[in-house]
């Protein structure tokens, strides 16, 4: 049933970047969206027949060399658009970002599945240095949207480990403090982006274009839209990278209302069918894995979507499964390859 409910959200992705890239330069990558969805089930199935368990116990090895992926991005990476996040494997862009979230997702449930105490400040401490260190890297990138899903890996690790309430706020004074300094260190772009959300039409030829554009194409779908390859916004190449980062807007121009709640939905019942596997893990490690992977997708949704309408700043977060690229699909396979193969041992002590 997942693998049923997860290969329609991709069709509907494909046929998306079909519509929005058609008489565009981009024309035809709906077919390589394509490859890289039976590439990535082929993945999925051979990750789901490895013991989970002897992963777990690799994952040292595995951190190592995601640290070692980022530092090669920085020496061998292409620049492209201002930043240097892809390392070039023949044809491929590798986005090496995108796999040490599965990393670390897989750290977080190894670290706190062998803490059989309470979670203490010092476990907090050893967690967020787990995740900082990768997530400063990828920030120097400078990719901050991709940083910022390495949060809700965390999150989810502390509050499933048992993190007290006095720590959580001890956490939340430390990052409102911190906050000015994190505001500094953004490039002006970057502090751009989270604003002009805000009062989007204080900018409307810059800052505030995308979201302006997003809203206009949202609306003009009314209940049940414009049809596929019918959306103004989309098709007169007023939305920005449609078969992307804005693809739910341009799936709410041609789908309507209707459309975009019934793709929601999909998304929903995936959560849920992922937090039932969570609950029938056979151990503790087993459960970690699987929230982190319902904390990663859930934070897709959440802020790719509300990018989109509006509520949440421009931060070039996909929309896991439907925006075009390779390396965030393989991501989400294997990732849904590891809660696969966790489910099939539910019933092995």
């Amino acid at each position: 049933m997942l693998l049923v409910l997860v290969l329609l959200i991709c069709s509907l992705g494909v046929l998306e970047i079909y519509s929005a890239t058609l008489s565009t330069k981009f024309m035809g990558v709906h077919l390589k969206q394509v490859y890289w969805i039976l590439g990535g089930v082929g993945l999925m199935f051979v990750v789901s027949f490895l013991n989970y368990q002897a992963v777990l116990e690799r994952v040292p090895l595995l951190y190592l060399i995601s640290i070692a992926s980022l530092i090669a991005v920085e020496v061998f990476g292409k620049k492209y658009l201002g930043a240097r996040r892809w390392v070039q494997l023949g044809s491929f862009h590798f986005q090496p970002s995108e796999w040490v979230k599965l990393v670390l997702i897989l750290a977080m449930a190894k670290y706190f599945a062998d803490t059989k105490s309470e979670c203490t400040a010092q476990d907090i401490v050893k967690a967020g240095a787990l995740v900082g260190v990768p997530m400063l890297m990828v920030l120097v990138q400078p990719d901050l949207g991709t940083a910022l899903t390495y949060i809700p890996i965390a999150i989810m690790g502390l509050f499933l480990g048992g993190m007290k309430a006095r720590h959580a706020l001890v956490i939340l004074v430390l990052g409102a403090l911190l906050a000015p300094v994190g505001w500094h260190v953004l490039k002006p772009y970057q502090r751009d982006r989270l604003t002009s959300f805000m009062e989007p039409e204080a900018d409307p030829q810059r800052h505030g274009y995308q979201v302006i554009q997003s809203l206009v194409a949202v609306g003009s779908g009314g209940i049940f839209g414009k049809g596929t390859a019918h959306g103004s916004q989309t098709q007169g190449q007023f939305l920005p990278v449609p078969h992307t980062d804005f693809i739910f807007a341009a799936f709410a121009e041609e789908h309507g209302f209707l459309g975009a709640m019934g793709l929601l939905l999909l998304y929903f019942i995936v959560l849920m069918r992922l937090i039932q596997n969570a609950q029938t893990a056979p151990d503790r490690a087993g459960a970690f894995v699987v929230m982190g992977v319902v904390a990663v997708l859930a934070f897709h949704v959440l802020v790719n979507v509300g990018m989109v309408v509006g509520f949440m700043p421009v931060t070039g977060i996909p929309l896991p499964l439907m925006s075009y690229g390779g390396s965030s699909v393989l991501f989400m396979f294997l990732a849904l390859g590891i809660v696969m193969n966790i489910r099939m041992r539910r019933f092995v002590n």
